[in-house]
């Protein structure tokens, strides 16, 4: 039987695109922000924990999307914080870091985790914890080609580069085996966007995505 961090995982592949919200903003821009995801059937969206008020965005979205849209906590560093964002509706966390006992309480909570690795011992220890998708961070300092190199022997592994992602070089992530990429400042910007804008953004990175999959 499919147990529910499969179910999850399966969600995020078959999106391609997790949305990162970090930064200053309202909770109704927060919203206004995923409803402009939505409207491009971008379906998964990060919210940092250290975003202003991240857990209660978190639950806002959660209670008004959550049976169309993913909603992950990211930057989750710690077991306490996993916690919070558990509590909070998350479907899923993230981290920019490996800890063993923010892992092994996902594995026994059942909600998919996604450590945060860079090398490939980093990798496979998450992996022997039980964590088989993987965000690679930082990934803009080696790019795709960095990917294609790391998935030679570990192949297995799911992984998820996140870091300097952008529509110039999307295509080239899923060519050499992204499982999903996520995506922030040059999809969700800090200051002068408009819904309108993420839409068309949102819709040109899906197209390039899905025609680089295909």
């Amino acid at each position: 039987m499919t147990n529910q961090i499969e179910l999850t995982s399966q969600r995020i592949k078959q999106a391609g695109i997790v949305a990162i919200l970090r930064g200053d903003y309202s909770l109704e821009a927060i919203c206004q922000i995923a409803d402009a995801l939505l409207a491009a059937e971008l379906s998964v969206i990060e919210v940092t924990l250290n975003t202003k008020g991240a857990l209660e965005a978190i639950a806002h979205l959660r209670a008004k999307l959550g049976d169309r849209m993913l909603i992950a906590a990211g930057t989750v560093r710690t077991s306490t914080l996993f916690d919070q964002a558990v509590q909070a509706g998350a479907h899923f966390t993230v981290a920019p870091n490996f800890d063993p006992a923010t892992a092994a309480r996902a594995q026994a909570k059942q909600v998919l985790h996604l450590p945060g690795v860079f090398t490939p011992t980093e990798a496979q220890t998450a992996f022997a914890s039980g964590c088989r998708m993987l965000k690679l961070y930082p990934s803009e300092f080696n790019g795709p080609a960095y990917l294609k190199t790391l998935r030679a022997p570990l192949d297995d592994i799911d992984f998820v580069p996140t870091g300097g992602v952008s529509l110039s070089n999307i295509a080239l992530y899923a060519q050499v085996g992204a499982a999903a990429v996520g995506i922030g400042g040059s999809l969700i910007p800090k200051a002068g966007w408009s819904p309108d804008e993420i839409t068309a953004k949102a819709r040109a990175l899906r197209a390039v995505w899905l025609g680089a999959r295909s």
